[in-house]
């Protein structure tokens, strides 16, 4: 086994509230990048919703994300975690990192109230007249509005329970062509809610979407004139977050949880 490659590989819950909750995603730190196809055999291995992998960029670093099934243009929870590992091999005075994607530049800051902080694109969206084919039945709630993002379709349903009790045909879903239907409505202990569906890059429910709430938080401000929002994801295993519209920037805070620490053997 010793002459085998060894990545190391940390399992991070993301927008966690404690252990077993929030988001998991999983960090592969690399001096250098791995071949693509390599990297999608990990996500795949790995079988989490995100794997995100990153290398050093000067004093900033370089990260992407990969599904089980593809590579991903932006993806936060994956994000907080890796930022969450970076912190940990950097002195206590640092108080942010750059992180460059595909996306752009990304920066996440750390305190100690708050945890971590993500600094992402605001994600305007328009409204859509015709329902792309499959949606309707796809979720069968009644829907009160359609909003196209950057990457995702935004739904609003009438109601906290309808979000949580929904049961959707995952194999309509997967026929819309974006990369996944967030579905919202006002909350009854936040501001609001969501849940986030992406049969279509590989993840059926993501338990906790941090990109999401880029096009969450453009949304429920343009609805109510606030800036800063409480939300919840309510999948099985769900995540709280904070979320701030600054100008074409939005803040996502949450926590991290570490769950597990290793290596891969390639």
């Amino acid at each position: 086994m010793t002459d085998n490659m060894q990545i190391p590989v940390y399992q991070v819950d993301a927008f966690a509230e404690g252990p077993f909750s929030g988001n998991p995603a999983a960090v592969c730190p690399l001096s250098d990048w791995l071949e693509e196809d390599l990297m999608q055999k990990i996500a795949a291995e790995n079988n989490l919703s995100e794997t995100a992998f990153y290398i050093p960029l000067g004093s900033d670093f370089h990260i992407r994300w990969f599904t089980p099934t593809v590579e991903v243009d932006l993806c936060g929870h994956a994000t907080l975690a890796a930022a969450f590992v970076i912190f940990r091999s950097l002195p206590a005075e640092t108080h942010s990192i750059r992180l460059f994607s595909r996306s752009g530049w990304l920066t996440v800051s750390r305190d100690e109230q708050n945890g971590l902080t993500l600094d992402f694109p605001a994600d305007p969206v328009e409204q859509m007249n015709i329902l792309p084919e499959g949606l309707s039945a796809g979720l069968n709630k009644p829907i009160m509005e359609v909003m196209k993002g950057r990457f995702d379709l935004l739904v609003r349903v009438q109601d906290a329970s309808s979000v949580i009790g929904l049961k959707p045909d995952l194999r309509l879903l997967a026929g819309i062509p974006v990369r996944g239907i967030i579905v919202t409505a006002p909350g009854d202990d936040c501001d609001f809610v969501s849940r986030f569906f992406g049969p279509a890059c590989g993840v059926d429910e993501d338990p906790v979407t941090g990109s999401a709430h880029c096009t969450l938080t453009n949304y429920w401000s343009s609805r109510t004139g606030k800036s800063t929002f409480s939300a919840r994801q309510c999948s099985q295993r769900g995540g709280f977050l904070r979320c701030t519209l600054s100008g074409d920037r939005v803040l996502i805070s949450g926590k991290c949880h570490l769950f597990m620490a290793g290596h891969i053997f390639i």
